[in-house]
């Protein structure tokens, strides 16, 4: 989700410029977000410059996925212009606000070369050593999630680890292209700091994004298809959400989660979903997880968030669908996205775990810039 952001001085109100994802090529009417209230001028000219920072699009033969135009998800997303305009109105009268900043110690990552170790960055970026194989998913290290560093949602504490105190990395996952899971500036930091840039796994499409940015090892992957790197094979699998970076590239980029077949055991990185069959889908088609990676933030409102983000409760149901051993919730408290406030899914965790009798030593979280090691 693409939301632009600032505020004004110190003040409690802020201004939400949200850009309309309406694409009228779509028939099956799957819209999102953007619309507000805002002096036309401002509005037009941020209308103008993101159209400009669109993505590179998928061309190709029709697919189950991909009706030759648009991909699309198994249940649609149907949300209407007063849909839109209910969004805007309540990200000016109802968001909860959030600190400025917050201070953070950031940490070392201790070497592990056997087993599994997690170690959380910040929202969706995470750290996985699995027997001396280095993992990044979805690494954002810029201040603002948005095509431009002036304006948007600006981070609200530094990241865990610091980009120089990372080992080097082999892999790097992309679940999506949204501005807060494919930061292009990272992604290039990343490619120039190792002598063998780490290869990229991404949905069909991202890897024009890629070639435009001089990174050249990567691979684009439908849902269910697989890319070995020696005994480990990453496969890309359905999830329910959508891609875009700008008004004319909506759907036009595949999304998915990532199921990692290692000599430890499986690893499910979600990505950005709202709760479907394919967690249970996943379960049966690889097996128990040992560690499932679940979004627990941005969220709310419901009635339009539910299409694309797991709530806590949702996270906690698709940790018992995967049969996961032990889940990490993710992806909240960095940038605020939605409605909620900064500690609201940490705390709606806890009650979702309670009622649903999972233990907090199976669905935990981390610290930012901690790491766990798994049994």
């Amino acid at each position: 989700m693409k939301l632009l952001q600032y505020y004004q001085n110190e003040t409690p109100r802020r201004l939400f410029i949200i850009v309309s994802d309406l694409n009228p090529n779509d028939h099956r009417n799957q819209t999102m977000n953007r619309l507000l209230p805002v002096p036309l001028l401002v509005f037009t000219l941020l209308v103008t410059l993101a159209g400009c920072v669109s993505a590179p699009e998928y061309r190709g033969e029709p697919l189950h996925n991909y009706d030759g135009d648009v991909f699309i998800n198994r249940t649609p997303m149907i949300q209407s212009v007063t849909d839109m305009l209910k969004l805007g109105w309540g990200s000016l009268t109802i968001a909860e606000k959030w600190p400025s900043w917050v201070e953070t110690t950031q940490q070392k990552v201790p070497e592990n070369d056997t087993g599994i170790a997690v170690t959380y960055i910040n929202h969706s970026t995470l750290l996985i050593q699995v027997d001396g194989i280095k993992i990044l998913t979805d690494p954002i290290y810029s201040r603002r999630a948005s095509p431009f560093q002036w304006a948007g949602p600006a981070r609200v504490h530094a990241p865990g680890v610091a980009m120089e105190d990372l080992p080097d990395i082999d892999v790097i996952l992309i679940s999506h292209n949204h501005y807060d899971h494919l930061d292009e500036q990272t992604l290039v930091d990343l490619a120039k700091r190792q002598e063998n840039p780490p290869v990229i796994l991404a949905g069909l499409g991202n890897g024009l994004l890629f070639d435009e940015l001089g990174l050249a090892h990567h691979k684009d992957l439908n849902w269910n298809e697989s890319h070995d790197i020696g005994n480990f094979r990453f496969t890309f699998t359905e999830c329910r959400h959508r891609s875009g970076r700008g008004i004319g590239d909506q759907m036009k980029t595949l999304w998915g989660s990532f199921v990692m077949e290692t000599p430890s055991g499986n690893i499910y990185f979600s990505g950005d979903t709202g709760y479907d069959v394919h967690f249970a889908e996943a379960a049966e088609a690889f097996g128990e997880f040992e560690l499932s990676l679940l979004p627990i933030g941005a969220y709310e409102p419901r009635w339009f968030m539910a299409d694309v983000h797991l709530n806590p409760e949702e996270a906690v149901i698709a940790h018992r669908d995967l049969k996961a051993k032990q889940s990490m919730g993710i992806h909240y408290g960095i940038f605020q996205l939605t409605y909620e406030a900064v500690d609201q899914p940490v705390k709606d965790l806890a009650v979702a775990l309670d009622k649903q009798g999972v233990s907090e030593d199976d669905f935990w979280i981390l610290a930012v810039g901690e790491t766990r090691m798994l049994p």
